[in-house]
């Protein structure tokens, strides 16, 4: 047991370093997202395309997430799983840059959703592992900020690069915040513990449970609060299609492709300034409150995408949208983690991952079908709907008995 550190030297230092890294994996995450659907057209591509390769990337995704959450509550080392999901992301993002057709783009997306979706659940399980339950919310919000202050650095960069070197030179360039996320994630990540539950210690002497026990649960260590939690999530994710629809239809209003990096930019603004602040209320108020509010800010901002009275509305909508990630990203994950117990958090996470990924792989093509046959106006309407319901069906899915905590 001499190779994982004491829990005390292990926990502050994680969340850091997962926050660190994750500022400069999303740096260049976001210096190629927000060029890619200008460069996707510049390929003679569309909404239909952009959908299926978005489509496809996020289901492939989701089954990463449920194999990697199933493999996180049974393997004693973890660390390799998250910097594989590192270093394959942004070994593949430069490569976009020699791209010459659109399925290309599809194979790269793949690759990199792939990766994503091998390191998510270990690393958040590791980040639960990490600190006391009663400060899950701040952890998580913490990481989410440093995330997304690196989604402002990098629409920040992309829109620099963009005038002198073009879109082509925007992708070579995210090879170098990637290779940093990759470094800092091999040296700093510390193993933690995983601690094993009675039934693998000692399996012959481990306690059945009772009838009672039994009943209240609709799978194996998962509380029937935690389907309802995901049944409401993976309603709203059906709307919740890529990101990359906001920009399309921002061109289509009337912004120009230079600018959409700063689309990016307005949104992960609030995001940043919004997500450790969101995760500390939720240590302290109910999270599925506040992840409800969250909710219904998205179905206002796709109210506005549908209708789209204005350039101006576009962008004060972008800059709303960020306090619904804010109010929901790290908050879900934390509600995720408290609402099971600890020997099967990796696989709540998965199959929260998981579902949500799927039901946003059919959004995305849904979405894309209904904006070709339809028009814009529509599948953002579609999208409103739901996050509406959405909300509201989170706000009914408290447990039995429990009240809002005190301020």
């Amino acid at each position: 047991m001499g190779q994982f550190p004491p829990q005390s030297q292990s926990s502050s230092r994680n969340i850091y370093v997962f926050g660190i890294t994750s500022f400069f994996n999303d740096t260049a995450t976001e210096m190629a997202y927000w060029v890619l659907p200008a460069f996707l057209i510049s390929l003679g591509a569309g909404p239909a395309q952009l959908g299926l390769i978005e489509g496809i990337a996020e289901s492939v995704a989701s089954f990463a997430k449920l194999f990697s959450g199933y493999l996180a509550d049974r393997i004693e080392r973890r660390k390799p799983l998250v910097v594989a999901g590192y270093f394959f992301a942004n070994a593949v993002k430069p490569v976009l840059a020699l791209t010459t057709a659109w399925w290309q783009i599809l194979l790269i997306r793949f690759t990199d959703r792939l990766a994503k979706g091998v390191r998510g659940a270990p690393r958040d399980v590791m980040v639960a592992e990490s600190v006391d339950k009663d400060k899950l919310g701040s952890a998580y919000g913490l990481i989410q900020s440093l995330d997304s202050a690196g989604a402002i650095v990098g629409p920040l960069s992309a829109l620099v690069l963009l005038g002198r070197y073009g879109m082509r030179g925007v992708f070579w360039a995210s090879a170098l915040p990637g290779a940093i996320a990759v470094l800092v994630a091999i040296v700093g990540i510390r193993e933690t513990r995983r601690r094993r539950s009675n039934s693998e210690i000692a399996p012959s002497v481990a306690k059945p449970a009772s009838p009672a026990a039994s009943l209240s649960y609709v799978g194996p260590g998962l509380p029937g609060s935690f389907y309802l939690v995901l049944i409401a999530v993976t309603l709203f994710s059906l709307g919740n299609s890529s990101d990359m629809f906001l920009v399309m239809r921002a061109q289509n209003v009337g912004i120009r492709i230079g600018l959409a990096p700063l689309l990016g930019l307005v949104f992960n603004l609030t995001y940043t300034f919004g997500s450790w602040p969101a995760g500390w209320l939720s240590d302290h108020y109910s999270r599925r409150w506040i992840a409800a509010v969250g909710y219904f800010i998205f179905a206002a901002v796709y109210f506005v995408f549908g209708r789209a009275p204005s350039i101006l509305a576009i962008w004060l909508s972008m800059t709303v949208y960020g306090i619904y990630y804010a109010l929901t990203q790290p908050v879900l994950k934390a509600l995720v983690v408290e609402s099971v117990t600890r020997e099967v958090r990796g696989r709540a996470l998965g199959i929260y991952f998981f579902a949500t990924s799927l039901a946003t792989l059919a959004a995305s093509l849904i979405t894309g079908g209904l904006w070709k046959h339809f028009g814009a106006s529509l599948p953002f309407y579609v999208s409103a709907g739901l996050a509406s319901f959405s909300g509201l069906l989170l706000l009914t899915a408290r447990r039995r008995g429990e009240s809002l905590p005190a301020p």
